[in-house]
């Protein structure tokens, strides 16, 4: 539901998959990409952008987040199933 919730939730499980939208309530996802990046750098995870968002800009400062990969809202069944598929 925010950027601080999912601070909260990865601290206490490692994920291997983090689906996680851009426009948050108080921390929007860049910062929150940037900071689980920062403070768990040890662990291996996927971090997936999920937003309505697609514009070179956006898509760079993504990447420039720690994001491994972004989406685009509506994501579909099987872009989600590829996603998936490549974290198993």
């Amino acid at each position: 539901h925010s950027g601080a919730e999912a601070l909260r939730i990865v601290a206490d499980w490692s994920p291997t998959l983090v689906l996680m939208d851009i426009g948050m309530p108080g921390m929007d996802g860049y910062e929150v990409a940037r900071r689980l990046r920062s403070e768990h750098a040890e662990r291996a995870f996927r971090l997936v952008a999920i937003t309505g968002w697609g514009q070179d800009e956006d898509r760079r400062r993504a990447q420039e987040a720690g994001f491994d990969q972004l989406l685009l809202k509506p994501v579909g069944a099987a872009e989600l199933k590829a996603v998936l598929a490549t974290t198993a």
